[in-house]
C-alpha cells in the first residue's frame, strides 16, 4: 500500500510520457511499473491505526503499524522539494536512477503477532485520553435510602356468642364503616334481601357469603375480613353460633387475640344464650381455653323496642355475665363492657348521641379497638410454628393458619409435620396482600410447593427444619372438669380439640389430684400423690391420656397455643386441660 502511495505521488503515473516515441522516458516508466510489489498483502483495516491528521511540514517518523497480522516497513521520507508539495499545477515526475529496493520482512512466528499487537496497544494508549487526567466531577452523595415504613401491628379478632345474637350484622357493619365493603354492593345486598323477607339480614351477607348461610341466616363456616384504623391492621373471624358448629368456632377461636362476645339485650333473648345449655356461657370459656387474651362483651340491640337503651336492663346483663367470665379465668382487666346497635352502627365508629343514651359516656367500638396494647410477644430466634386450619387450591397448594411464633419468609424450606415432607414457600398472603415476610400473630395464606393438597390436613404443622414440632400419641394433662352427667374413670372416651386438630382420646389413668386451695397435688401422709379412682365434676386432675392416633403437640410451658385442649362429649363441652408432658418425655413415675 505504502509503495502505490510513493509512486503515485512521486512519480506522476497519473500523467502519460510526452511521447511514446521517447525510449528513455517508455524504459523509465516500464522500469518504475516494474518495481510494483504485486505480492503485497491486502489492505485490511486496523482499529488500531492512529487517526490521519494533515501536515505540512516534515511529520517525524510514525509508530510501526500492524496490517493483517504483518509489521509495514517504515516510509521513506519523501524526496519532493517544498517548492514541489506546495507547487501542485505542474507536477514533474522525478527519474530513479536505481529501482527502489524493498527491505525483506522478518520471518514472523506465531507468537510474534501476539507480542507485537501488546506493543502496538500500549504504543496507542498514550493517544487515548487518560481518565485519570480528565478532571471528574465531585462524587454526588446519594440521599440515604427511605425508613422502612413500620408495619401496622396485627390483631385478630373472633365474635362469639349465642346464635342470632348479631354477630355477621356488627362484622358486615364494621366493614362498611371502614371501607372495606363498598355502599353499591350494600344496596345489592339490601334489594336482594328485601325480595326474601329478610330486610334485617343484609349486613351480615357481608361475611356470610355461601347460599345456605343466606337462607337459613346462620352461619356454618368461619368467616373472614380484614380492616385497618388509624394504628392498627385487624383480621375479622365471624365464628358460628349454632351449637352444631361448635368445632368451626373453636377453630376461629384458636386464631384470635381478641374475643367480642356478643350479647342480644332483647328480652328473652339473652336468658336463652346464657341459661345452661346456651351457647354464650360455652363460647366464652372455649375462647379463654383458645387463648384469647382480651373480651369485649358487646351488648348488642339495645336499639329494639323492648329495651330502648336502658341502663336497667344493660347493667343486669353486666352484673351476671361478670361473676361467670371471672370463673372461666379472665381477669377483670381484660373485660370490657359497651352498649351497641349493629343494625344502626351506634357506638360502633361514632360516639353515642346524648340524647339516645345519656349514661353510657366511654369511647365507641372502632375507637376502643385502636387503643387496645400489642399483643405481639418477642419472638426473635424462636422457631417457626403455624398451625393448619384450612387448605385449598388456587394456582398451586395453599394453606391458612395463625403463625405461633417465629417468622417465615419467601423461598424459605419448611417441614410439614406429622408426615415431615419438606415444602417451600411460594407465596405469602396477608390481608390478601402479598408480602415478603410473616411474623408472630399474623394471619396467614401461604402457597407451597413440593407438595400436593390431597397430602395436607387441618391440624398439621408448618415448622422449622431445624427444630420439628413434637408428634405423641400419649401425654399427661391437667384438666379441669367443668361439666359432666356421670363421673370419669379410667377407658372414658370423648373428643379432644387442640389447635385446629380433632381426634378421639381416652383416659389411661388419673395420677393426682389438685387442691384448689393452694394449687397444688394433693399428697398422702406418707409423701405420696393421691391417685384417685374416679373424677367428678368441677375437679382438676391430672390424668395420662391416650391419643388415637399420633398428632403434632407440645407441651404447653414451650408453645402454649399447640398445649390448649378442649374435651367435649355429646355435643357438650366438659373440660378444658393444658399439655404437661409429651409421651417422649413421660417417666414410669409421675413428677
Amino acid at each position: 500500500i505504502f509503495q502505490h502511495y510513493y509512486i503515485t505521488n512521486n512519480l506522476s503515473m497519473s500523467h502519460e510520457p510526452e511521447s511514446w516515441e521517447d525510449d528513455y522516458e517508455v524504459d523509465n516508466a516500464a522500469r518504475n511499473l516494474g518495481n510494483l510489489n504485486i505480492e503485497a498483502p491486502a489492505f485490511v483495516p486496523s482499529a488500531f491505526a492512529p487517526s490521519f491528521v494533515p501536515r505540512f511540514d516534515p511529520a517525524p517518523v510514525p509508530l510501526p503499524l500492524q496490517f493483517n497480522g504483518h509489521l509495514q516497513p517504515k516510509l521513506v521520507e519523501n524526496p519532493v522539494s517544498d517548492s514541489n508539495r506546495n507547487d501542485p499545477v505542474e507536477p514533474k515526475i522525478i527519474k530513479l536512477e536505481e529501482p527502489i529496493k524493498m527491505e525483506e520482512e522478518p520471518p514472523v512466528t506465531e507468537e510474534e503477532p501476539e507480542e507485537e499487537v501488546m506493543e502496538v496497544e500500549e504504543e496507542s494508549e498514550p493517544e487515548a485520553p487518560v481518565p485519570a487526567a480528565v478532571p471528574q466531577p465531585a462524587p454526588v452523595k446519594k440521599p440515604p435510602p427511605p425508613p422502612k415504613e413500620k408495619r401496622k401491628d396485627n390483631v385478630n379478632i373472633v365474635f362469639i356468642g349465642h346464635v342470632d345474637a348479631g354477630k355477621s350484622t356488627i362484622g358486615g357493619h364494621i366493614l362498611y364503616l371502614t371501607g372495606q365493603v363498598d355502599k353499591r354492593t350494600l344496596e345489592k345486598f339490601e334489594r336482594e334481601a328485601k325480595e326474601m323477607n329478610r330486610e334485617s339480614w343484609y349486613l351480615s351477607w357481608a361475611l356470610d357469603t355461601n347460599d345456605e348461610e343466606r337462607d337459613k341466616g346462620k352461619t356454618v363456616e368461619v368467616g373472614r375480613g380484614f380492616f385497618e384504623t388509624e394504628k392498627k391492621r385487624f383480621t375479622l373471624l365471624d365464628a358460628p353460633g349454632h351449637r352444631c358448629f361448635v368445632s368451626n368456632m373453636i377453630g376461629g377461636a384458636a386464631q384470635a387475640d381478641v374475643g367480642i362476645l356478643v350479647i342480644s339485650a332483647r328480652k328473652g333473648e339473652f336468658e336463652t344464650g346464657f341459661d345452661r345449655g346456651g351457647q354464650t356461657r360455652e363460647h366464652a370459656l372455649l375462647a379463654k381455653t383458645a387463648g384469647v387474651k382480651h373480651l369485649i362483651v358487646l351488648i348488642n340491640k339495645m336499639d329494639d323496642p323492648s329495651v330502648e337503651w336502658d341502663k336497667g336492663r344493660y347493667d343486669d346483663i353486666c352484673s351476671r355475665l361478670l361473676p361467670f367470665l371471672k370463673q372461666s379465668g379472665f381477669k377483670t382487666s381484660d373485660i370490657k363492657f359497651m352498649p351497641a346497635s349493629g343494625l344502626t352502627g351506634a357506638n360502633l365508629k361514632e360516639p353515642l348521641d346524648p340524647k339516645v343514651c345519656p349514661w353510657y359516656k366511654g369511647p365507641p367500638f372502632l375507637s376502643y379497638l385502636d387503643e387496645l396494647p400489642s399483643f405481639k410477644t418477642n419472638q426473635t430466634g424462636k422457631p417457626f410454628r403455624m398451625s393448619i386450619v384450612e387448605k385449598f387450591k388456587d394456582m398451586g397448594t395453599m394453606v391458612m393458619g395463625k403463625v405461633i411464633s417465629g417468622e417465615c419468609r419467601k423461598n424459605q424450606s419448611l417441614t410439614i409435620m406429622p408426615n415431615k415432607t419438606v415444602v417451600q414457600i411460594a407465596e405469602i398472603l396477608i390481608d390478601d396482600m402479598d408480602s415478603e415476610v410473616a411474623e408472630s400473630g399474623d394471619n396467614v395464606k401461604l402457597k407451597l410447593r413440593n407438595v400436593e393438597e390431597e397430602d395436607i390436613s387441618p391440624g398439621f404443622v408448618l415448622c422449622s427444619m431445624d427444630s420439628l414440632c413434637k408428634i405423641a400419641d400419649r401425654f399427661l394433662a391437667k384438666i379441669q372438669l367443668v361439666e359432666l352427667r356421670n363421673i370419669i374413670a379410667p377407658g372414658f372416651n370423648c373428643i379432644m380439640h387442640i389447635h385446629s386438630s380433632v381426634t378421639e382420646v381416652s383416659f389411661e389413668e388419673l395420677v393426682g389430684l389438685m387442691d384448689k386451695k393452694t394449687g397444688k397435688k394433693m399428697v398422702e401422709k406418707n409423701g405420696k400423690p393421691v391417685k384417685p379412682r374416679c373424677a367428678k365434676e368441677r375437679e382438676v386432675v391430672f390424668a395420662k391420656l391416650q391419643l388415637a392416633t399420633p398428632i403434632c403437640i407440645e407441651s404447653f410451658d414451650q408453645f402454649p397455643q399447640l398445649g390448649r385442649f378442649t374435651l367435649r362429649d355429646e355435643g357438650k363441652t366438659i373440660a378444658v386441660g393444658v399439655v404437661l408432658k409429651t409421651s417422649n418425655q413421660l417417666s414410669s413415675q409421675t413428677n
